[in-house]
């Protein structure tokens, strides 16, 4: 298998990603607590335009509609049974819309939490885990996913099952993990610690980094961390297009595409490779991200001073790397938006 994304890493600056999976599926008509992957089956049409969104924006990437794709996830909706299904027809439309784009485009398999807690704090076996991450791997391979793509993560033995799986799947792999908790993840793992993490993997990612999370000015403090650690690697930011709120009834990210475009080249500037959006990030953000990302000039590395006054203050006075912070704690999964 030909591989795509690692050819872009090495002839390009920068690659961007996509945005939100889930805002957009919501406002294309899903209700709250459907199950997204399928409508792989059921909306073929709806996914397929999902992916064009971001393609259409300028994402050099696009990550397939099989967050909840695994067994113990499909198994809340009476559908595990189907993964394998569910997750190639997942990545056969994105290839069908990236072969069409006339341009580079990265099929990416979302891979994202199977929600269950793993050994010792939780009955999931790391035998177990691997096997429900290798079955999404494998219907996303078939589909033709140039690439797996981890995401959302907080427990370290979950995001090295997830590696075990792709390597026995014969897939690259990118991941990455969710730091929502005082600058580290739900299960206390710092960006440091991520970074340590994935350099002791016997299948190592292409990239890694964080999504999701708080907002941007987290996230991106959080690949700053990456960069202090000293890894090399190439570093994946894809944060959410600002803070939730409550409006009308609905979910609203109060992130403005002025300030997703502003956050994109502060995360180029900061070390980040692979720049995209999360929860809220619709393709308006995306199609001003890729326009300043190619016409801004890079920069100095920005300070958290900066960082504070271009985007929004810290939600915590520390990242974690200081030793200050929550440590592990039992988290649920979380999908998406």
């Amino acid at each position: 298998m030909s591989n795509r994304l690692q050819t872009l890493l090495e002839t390009r600056d920068w690659l961007m990603a996509d945005g939100a999976t889930g805002t957009t599926l919501f406002n294309m008509g899903l209700q709250s607590g459907d199950a997204p992957e399928l409508w792989n089956e059921d909306h073929p049409d709806r996914i397929a335009e999902l992916y064009r969104g971001a393609v259409n924006a300028g994402s050099d990437i696009f990550l397939t509609n099989s967050f909840g794709g695994t067994r113990a996830r499909l198994k809340l909706h009476d559908a595990q049974d189907r993964a394998f299904d569910l997750n190639r027809i997942a990545a056969e439309i994105g290839r069908e819309v990236a072969d069409a784009s006339g341009r580079e485009v990265v099929v990416a398999g979302s891979m994202g939490p199977t929600g269950e807690i793993m050994v010792p704090m939780g009955p999931l076996t790391h035998e177990a885990t691997v096997e429900m991450f290798h079955e999404q791997a494998e219907g996303l391979k078939a589909g033709g996913a140039d690439v797996c793509w981890v995401e959302t993560i907080s427990a370290p033995e979950e995001y090295a099952a997830a590696a075990e799986a792709c390597k026995l799947a014969g897939m690259p792999w990118c991941g990455t993990m969710s730091f929502d908790t005082a600058g580290r993840t739900m299960m206390g793992v710092t960006s440091a610690a991520m970074s340590d993490l994935v350099e002791k993997l016997d299948h190592k990612p292409l990239a890694y980094g964080a999504n999701c999370g708080v907002g941007a000015s987290d996230l991106m403090r959080t690949v700053l961390g990456f960069r202090a650690s000293g890894n090399e690697r190439p570093v994946i930011a894809k944060g959410n297009a600002g803070i939730p709120k409550y409006v009308d009834g609905h979910i609203h990210y109060d992130g403005t595409p002025e300030l997703m475009a502003r956050y994109a080249v502060l995360a180029r500037d900061a070390g980040a490779k692979i720049i995209g959006g999360c929860c809220g990030t619709q393709p308006v953000h995306l199609a001003a991200m890729r326009k300043a990302l190619e016409e801004t000039p890079r920069g100095a590395v920005p300070s958290l001073e900066q960082i504070a006054e271009e985007l929004g203050g810290f939600s915590s006075g520390s990242d974690g790397t200081d030793g200050n912070g929550p440590q592990r704690r039992e988290r649920t999964g979380r999908r998406r938006s």
